[in-house]
């Protein structure tokens, strides 16, 4: 296992942990988790880089070991704002090579549109937005976002590590026991009671009060100027979260097409998470691209 480093920065007013492996004098490579997830999460993927990289992994406010806000909940464009600071901070008035899974996949991919000389290329991991919605829901998510906040939400506690190490994998059935220890001694952490718990602010599961507009999210997109690599795996639940697999096949095809310079690939035999289920042939599929 390639051992990494810790570093703590300022980002916005928040102490920003950032993760780093490999030599600081080669090719610099960020990349960016998903909600609920840490930036240790790419550990397996960086381990089968065959290339010396120093690969820069932040954790997003509010997760891992970065500071949580001091409000009562997350705005999207904070991320935006977050992820140009630490491309300042590391890389100042470079172009950069992004990856990103998930949310960080959809952060990575509107920053490239909007800031089209900052990133040489883009891998997007799984990052391809939400379900669409339509402006007659804006009352009700209103309503809902207004509701959350009146109760704020919790993070479940567990009693040991193991029950963590269980909880990701019954989220994920083909992650590993070692893989599933790893993941847990960084993505939780003993509270006051001695308990576990998941180093993800509650405050996260609050629904976001603005409706997700996919089409601004494609005006972002056809602006990108990198060649991007749009990675999907052949088992993930982005079926379950956006409503059947024939309405979402037609609607990530129609979004992958609005990108000006686009492949895609396939990852068999994983989910989601599939950084973790086939990190050998995403840790290949990255490096080919960024050759």
């Amino acid at each position: 296992m390639k051992l990494s480093r810790s570093d703590f920065i300022q980002v916005r007013g928040l102490r920003t942990h950032v993760r780093h492996w490999g030599s600081p004098d080669a090719p610099t490579l960020f990349m960016l988790h998903g909600w609920m997830d840490v930036s240790a999460s790419f550990q397996f993927v960086v381990d089968n880089l065959a290339h010396d990289w120093q690969v820069i992994a932040p954790d997003w406010r509010g997760f891992g070991l970065t500071e949580r806000v001091k409000s009562d909940c997350y705005w999207f464009a904070d991320y935006l704002g977050d992820l140009e600071a630490i491309l300042d901070h590391y890389a100042k008035d470079q172009a950069v090579n992004l990856v990103g899974h998930s949310m960080g996949g959809n952060v990575a991919g509107i920053y490239a549109g909007v800031r089209p000389d900052r990133v040489a290329k883009l891998v997007n991991l799984e990052g391809f937005g939400l379900a669409a919605t339509e402006p007659t829901m804006a009352p009700a998510r209103y309503a809902q976002w207004l509701d959350e906040l009146r109760e704020p939400p919790t993070m479940r506690a567990y009693e040991t590590i193991d029950g963590v190490i269980a909880r990701l994998m019954k989220t994920n059935p083909r992650l590993a026991r070692d893989r599933a220890e790893f993941l847990a001694a960084h993505w939780s952490a003993k509270n006051q009671n001695g308990h576990w718990e998941i180093l993800g602010d509650p405050a996260h599961k609050i629904t976001g009060a603005t409706l997700y507009r996919v089409e601004e999210v494609i005006a972002c997109w056809e602006k990108i100027t990198a060649p991007v690599l749009w990675v999907e795996a052949n088992d993930s639940d982005l079926w379950r979260w956006m409503g059947g697999r024939d309405k979402v096949r037609a609607e990530l095809d129609r979004r992958r097409a609005c990108i000006p310079n686009v492949k895609s690939a396939v990852v068999n035999d994983a989910g989601h998470m599939l950084h973790h289920d086939q990190p050998e042939l995403l840790a290949r599929l990255i490096e080919d691209f960024l050759a």
